[in-house]
């Protein structure tokens, strides 16, 4: 079967979502479970991944175990990362899926906006990559197979604007994540783990009806949805499963041979630009 991730284990950082719905992270850690993998998810919110728990029930997908985690806080994915090997054995997928924006330029944006906006979109990422790489590294070492870590980027870091708004934070630390992605593939290339990043771009994910309607002072979401929409060049936003799809190959062995490189995931966007 193309795809299978039989006997693997997918650490998915940011595998919650608010409420019922599907956000990128509840959709890959499912289509992950789906095609065989035990998948492990942290997020911030013990009730996000109460969610995707639901969802995994509600398929009949076994093999998945979560813990509330701050994936800012090095000791918090030190354990987190520890509980999933004591509990599956091992990682062979890591997803980096955690993220945000806080709209602003250098002179309107406070310091703090700044240093969390740097946490929570790039030091997640290396943290996480911190404490499984060593994990991953080891596996090479024993059995002859790595993994494969996959980051999720934006096409912010392609554009000064998203949506008419400046993310100066934002856009640098989507950037950042890029060249983290490529160092980190070449300095583990000979040690088994492939390291690549998706890059998404203008989505609809519950976030839509919940923080930008808020950010943008919409009363409207369907007039925001249809907004949203014509300003891609298929017509449409992409959804959580067009990014599910996108992890879903970087990590399977059917990528084996890509390495330090991205997947933009924007329906024409960037092309358009």
């Amino acid at each position: 079967m193309m795809l299978d991730l039989t006997g693997k284990v997918a650490f998915v950082a940011g595998a919650g979502s608010n409420g019922d719905g599907w956000g990128n992270g509840r959709a890959t850690a499912v289509l992950l479970a789906r095609q065989g993998a035990k998948v492990f998810g942290t997020d911030l919110r013990a009730e996000a991944l109460g969610g995707t728990t639901r969802a995994m029930q509600d398929e009949g997908l076994e093999g998945w175990a979560s813990t509330r985690a701050d994936m800012t806080v090095a000791a918090q994915v030190e354990a987190a990362v520890a509980a999933c090997v004591e509990r599956f054995g091992r990682i062979d997928i890591l997803v980096n899926n955690i993220g945000g924006s806080a709209p602003g330029d250098p002179v309107s944006m406070a310091e703090e906006v700044w240093d969390a906006q740097m946490d929570m979109n790039l030091k997640t990422a290396f943290l996480a990559c911190k404490y499984v790489l060593p994990v991953m590294e080891s596996q090479f070492g024993q059995e002859g197979r790595g993994g494969s870590i996959v980051n999720v980027s934006s096409i912010a870091h392609m554009s000064s604007q998203v949506g008419g708004r400046i993310h100066v934070a934002y856009a640098a630390a989507k950037a950042g994540i890029m060249s983290f992605s490529r160092a980190t593939a070449i300095a583990y290339v000979k040690k088994g783990v492939r390291v690549n990043t998706v890059v998404v771009g203008i989505m609809h994910t519950p976030l839509v009806e919940s923080r930008l309607m808020i950010q943008l002072g919409e009363a409207d979401a369907a007039a925001l949805v249809a907004k949203r929409n014509a300003s891609v060049p298929m017509g449409r936003m992409g959804d959580a499963w067009d990014v599910a799809n996108a992890v879903l190959f970087l990590a399977s062995d059917e990528s084996s041979y890509i390495t330090g490189t991205q997947l933009v995931v924007d329906g024409g966007v960037t092309a358009a630009r």
